[in-house]
């Protein structure tokens, strides 16, 4: 396949069943991540196999990699807005 090929490679979009299907298999994949005390995706070891191989089986790699960065960034998130609520009420407090 040269530089200017005509050929493209067959992608197609994702349906709305879908994308159903892998925000499902992704729900159930994080909700055993919770369950087992993990927050970073692959770090599971061997407790959320089954969930681990059917998210990857129902969402692009793409979407992994985002979900993935997702939950940790929301995780943080938390842990800031809680943070600034403390601050916040220890102020009214003076």
């Amino acid at each position: 396949m040269g530089w200017f090929s005509s050929s493209k490679p067959e992608v197609s979009a994702a349906t709305r069943q879908d994308r159903k299907q892998c925000w499902e298999s992704r729900d159930l994949y994080f909700e055993c991540l919770d369950r087992v005390g993990v927050l970073e995706a692959g770090k599971e070891g061997s407790a959320c196999i089954k969930q681990k191989s059917q998210y990857e089986e129902n969402c692009a790699k793409s979407w992994i990699e985002y979900f993935n960065r997702r939950r940790i960034l929301a995780e943080q998130q938390k842990d800031l807005l809680a943070q600034s609520k403390m601050q916040a009420q220890e102020g009214k407090r003076r």
